[in-house]
């Protein structure tokens, strides 16, 4: 199983390197994330997914993409039978209106989890002015009906 996580983070990572190489102006998340599930199938099959969540941030425009990847194997007791992964990035609208230069970071929540009350979980984004004293804090979670639900708020600094 050990290795099986080990090619999860180089797919993962390797996925995440291509998309950043294009501009100097992405950065890319700090706290990516991983969770796996094990399966048991009829005839004794054995059945591993790891999903892993990263996040590419444009500094400049604020913009962002949230990138999954997954890795699942199969295998009976003697062998692997089949190894399935993908993966892709989905661009996600801007955190501030105006361009500057800006540094963000991101958690995912994992399920299953007691936390998430309408579907598998959801994401938040902090992203802050690197120019002047602005943090602005974004929470986004599934509705279970089928669309996401995301909200930000402006800190305010006592």
């Amino acid at each position: 199983m050990n290795q099986f996580v080990n090619i999860c983070f180089g797919v993962a990572l390797a996925m995440t390197l291509a998309t950043v190489a294009d501009a100097d102006e992405f950065k890319l998340s700090n706290s990516q994330r991983i969770s796996c599930s094990r399966g048991l199938s009829a005839g004794k099959l054995n059945t591993a997914t790891c999903k892993s969540y990263a996040y590419i941030f444009n500094a400049r425009t604020s913009e962002y993409f949230r990138c999954q990847v997954s890795l699942a194997l199969t295998r009976d007791n003697k062998e692997v039978i089949n190894v399935q992964a993908d993966g892709s990035c989905a661009k996600k609208p801007r955190i501030f209106e105006t361009d500057s230069s800006y540094s963000f970071d991101a958690t995912e929540t994992e399920p299953p989890n007691t936390n998430s009350f309408f579907g598998p979980g959801g994401y938040s984004i902090w992203a802050s002015d690197n120019t002047t004293q602005k943090v602005r804090g974004c929470i986004t979670i599934s509705s279970g009906l089928g669309s996401d639900i995301s909200k930000c708020l402006d800190m305010t600094f006592n």
